[in-house]
């Protein structure tokens, strides 16, 4: 399916809706009943598509939560891409030159249709859907973040992998001219991560193009990117150039990196503390300080989706 993107002089003031009415979906949904009449196979029609969203034929997706989200400026300024810097606020500084397009993707390994694919007919063959997700960092932080995307699950499909494919591997961009941070060596470049095949195929895995309705910000891994809920956020690779099919476990930037503080699977696990902090409670972006900090949830609150694909693992030892 191609993305239509509407220009800002394409969009009638009728059509736009508040920030606000976003956030309270609730109220939205109720003030789009003709849109919920048109659903259908019990989707609703994604909330941003009444008010000019880059992503018109996006649906809203099965898998989302309810939470209240952050504003789009808490999403968009507060984040961790080190190819653009370390300080939260580098990367929203220093990737406002970076240019996204064109853009290719090649997809390699134990895969029956492996080639190299521009962005569009990469993205081509899926439905997008508006998918809100609970969003938490290694570093005690969460958001909540109404993404666009595609099903994962459904491009590993598509590209047919073979029985020998028992994980799939990820690589960012390497291009330390357009992204600043990769002139310093602070992590193995270019980054990778990876994940089980099940995992990857389990219905909240994401391809995000996107988010609030918006074409992906440089700054949260334009233009593509994986978002995995219920890993610590670093799992969740931006600016996504290859994936590859393998038949072993692929070998992670951050693993890589500190074998002893940041395992292969990730998972949000309360119940084992990173080296030098807890991990029982996180501070969610935007709360007043005085505010007390939230109790963490084990797989980031979406363990009846997933805990199954750990049974029998020692999440202690498979961290």
């Amino acid at each position: 399916m191609p993305i239509i993107i509407k220009s800002s002089s394409d969009i009638k003031p009728s059509e736009i809706t508040s920030e606000s009415d976003y956030h309270n979906r609730r109220q939205f949904i109720k003030k789009s009943a003709v849109l919920l009449g048109a659903a259908w196979a019990g989707r609703i029609a994604m909330p941003a598509n009444a008010k000019g969203s880059d992503f018109p034929d996006a649906i809203h997706g099965r898998h989302t939560t309810e939470e209240p989200i952050n504003s789009f400026e808490e999403i968009t300024t507060y984040n961790n891409f080190y190819e653009f810097g370390t300080s939260k606020s580098d990367p929203a500084n220093n990737a406002v030159d970076f240019n996204p397009h064109p853009w290719s993707i090649a997809v390699e390994g134990e895969v029956a249709k492996p080639g190299i694919f521009n962005l569009e007919d990469f993205i081509k063959p899926y439905q997008l859907e508006e998918r809100t997700y609970r969003f938490r960092c290694v570093e005690g932080w969460s958001m909540v973040i109404p993404w666009v995307g595609f099903s994962l699950a459904d491009m590993i499909k598509h590209f047919e992998p073979t029985s020998r494919a028992k994980y799939i591997e990820f690589t960012t961009l390497y291009d330390p001219e357009r992204m600043p941070g990769q002139k310093r060596r602070v992590l193995h470049w270019p980054y990778t991560e990876g994940l089980r095949i099940d995992e990857a195929m389990n219905p909240l895995s994401l391809m995000a193009v996107g988010l609030y309705g918006k074409t992906m910000p440089n700054q949260n891994g334009a233009p593509i990117r994986l978002v995995v809920p219920w890993k610590y956020g670093f799992k969740s690779i931006k600016s996504i150039v290859k994936i590859r099919f393998t038949e072993t476990e692929p070998v992670c930037t951050w693993n890589k990196t500190a074998p002893a503080e940041y395992g292969f699977y990730s998972n949000v696990n309360p119940n084992v503390d990173h080296p030098r902090w807890s991990q029982g409670t996180e501070r969610r972006i935007g709360a007043p300080f005085w505010q007390p900090k939230i109790k963490t949830r084990l797989f980031n609150g979406y363990a009846d989706q997933v805990a199954s694909l750990y049974t029998g693992m020692d999440l202690s030892k498979y961290f």
